[in-house]
């Protein structure tokens, strides 16, 4: 009996620790199960959040679902303008609304601020400034002008629309309705005179580079701006000779013959903002980033370009000339020369097949508008 009461004591103490153990453990278990059941419910709905996002948006950020269609908040604001006034900033709204991340300021011209750019700082050329900082405040020093004339500037509402070079113009009689939008762009080398009928006479700015820009001083607009969109460090160089009128020594590094002499004071001279090539390439697009260089098929078209450009600074926007049916290789490339439709290769430098599935999505949404319908007419080609 003795030894019994040592055995029964330690019985005593031992069975309410286990019982006590026992509840202790099975409170934590269900502590336990009841997080990681919170825990992945909160998993399942970040993962269904995503998967919502996937459905609507893709994967650069588009609506999947679109049409031209206003959205009903942009119907109160435009419904009761009276037929083909100017809608401040429409562009820009139905853009945000199809493209959320859209955000319009961005300078259309580089002025004497622009280190203070902070999207382009870190880019070499094409996509932005870096090592060139010193040649273009050289640049903007002499031609003192960064916008686009007193006139246009002070306009509370901008009507712009971007000439495209494809024989869809040809003979389709648009001259007298170009002319009546405020901005007209134009690209290259693409000729006026004696296509006035079809691309109307009016020209606000021609947007080029070195290799594309008009060689016979005799064939340029009476007044109109110079605006240089540089792919590379030579642009700047080349820019400098032609706005000091400085000898051009050798035309090493560009891959065509350029311009020696460009019929323009420097008052009329610009440098287009690169972040228009950037966000268009990379944001828009979707096209290779390359570590921020240039490369194989990451560089959009200037027609491109320049139509990223007026969505951040005009209030509506339209184009034409844009669209190349390649199904018919017979059809003219140019509305200004008999190259066939046929003579087009595929480009090192762009993706055609990208960019049009972005130019549809602008034109199907009602962003801007296709005067001639070759954008939205044609299907992607595969490269």
């Amino acid at each position: 009996m003795s030894r019994m009461k040592p055995t029964r004591s330690l019985m005593l103490v031992v069975c309410p620790m286990l019982v006590l153990g026992f509840l202790f453990y099975s409170s934590g278990r269900l502590k336990l199960r009841t997080w990681g059941q919170k825990s992945q419910s909160e998993v399942d709905s970040l993962f269904s959040a995503g998967r919502y996002l996937a459905s609507v948006y893709d994967k650069q950020g588009f609506l999947h679902k679109l049409d031209g269609k206003l959205p009903v908040e942009l119907m109160y604001k435009y419904g009761n303008l009276s037929r083909g006034a100017c809608k401040p900033d429409f562009a820009a709204a139905k853009m945000t609304s199809i493209y959320p991340k859209f955000v319009k300021p961005a300078p259309m011209f580089l002025d004497l601020n622009f280190r203070r750019l902070s999207k382009i700082s870190n880019y070499l050329p094409p996509f932005g400034f870096k090592t060139q900082e010193n040649i273009i405040e050289s640049l903007l020093i002499v031609t003192k002008s960064y916008g686009l004339g007193p006139e246009l500037d002070s306009l509370s509402c901008k009507k712009c629309i971007i000439i495209g070079n494809g024989g869809i113009l040809f003979n389709k009689s648009l001259g007298s309705r170009i002319d009546e939008y405020d901005v007209v762009v134009r690209l290259n080398e693409a000729p006026v005179r004696g296509f006035e009928k079809d691309v109307g006479s009016k020209t606000t700015m021609r947007i080029t580079y070195p290799e594309g820009a008009i060689q016979n001083p005799e064939l340029y607009e009476k007044s109109s701006l110079f605006v240089l969109s540089a792919f590379k460090p030579l642009d700047f160089k080349w820019l400098r000779h032609v706005i000091l009128k400085e000898k051009l020594r050798g035309t090493e590094g560009f891959w065509k013959s350029v311009a020696r002499y460009v019929p323009r004071e420097p008052s009329d001279m610009r440098i287009l903002n690169p972040y228009f090539i950037q966000e268009a390439a990379f944001k828009f697009i979707g096209l290779p980033h390359n570590n921020g260089l240039m490369g194989k098929g990451n560089i959009p078209t200037l027609g491109t370009v320049a139509i990223t450009m007026a969505l951040h600074n005009c209030d509506e926007v339209a184009v034409a000339g844009f669209g190349y049916d390649m199904n018919t290789p017979h059809a003219p490339l140019h509305y200004y020369e008999k190259v066939r439709m046929s003579a087009i290769k595929e480009s090192w430098t762009h993706n055609i097949s990208k960019e049009k599935e972005f130019l549809r999505k602008l034109v199907k949404a009602g962003v801007i508008e296709d005067l001639t319908n070759g954008i939205a007419d044609q299907q992607p080609n595969k490269q």
